[in-house]
């Protein structure tokens, strides 16, 4: 039987679900706090935009930050594609130019024994 290390070992990205949820929870609570503190109606509101505010903020951010990183992730595929294509290219016109090198050899081989003969 695994213990719960080797299936948190062996669990791909268990750290965003759980990073969510810290944030949901933390938002939810936040939430509760407010409506449960004893303030006017209208200072309430005020706090509830704000962390509404700070909230969006911070999701803007991370959402900007995860772009960048797969922008910056997609930039550097594509270099190791274009070099690889580029390779492969260089690697064909090398295996071209020694195939009619050959051809070119035997069409003269067989030129010399048709004269031969």
């Amino acid at each position: 039987m695994k213990n719960h290390k080797q299936e948190l070992e062996h669990t791909p990205n268990t750290a965003k679900p759980i990073l969510s949820g810290f944030l949901i929870g933390s938002a939810i609570g936040a939430a509760t706090a407010l409506l449960f503190a004893p303030r006017s109606g209208e200072e309430t509101r005020a706090e509830i935009r704000d962390k509404t505010i700070e909230l969006r903020d911070h999701a803007t951010e991370t959402v900007r930050d995860t772009v960048s990183q797969a922008k910056s992730k997609v930039d550097d595929v594509k270099g190791s594609v274009q070099e690889k294509v580029e390779e492969l290219k260089q690697r064909g016109k090398y295996t071209i130019n020694r195939q009619l090198d050959r051809v070119s050899h035997a069409a003269e081989t067989g030129k010399q024994k048709v004269q031969e003969y």
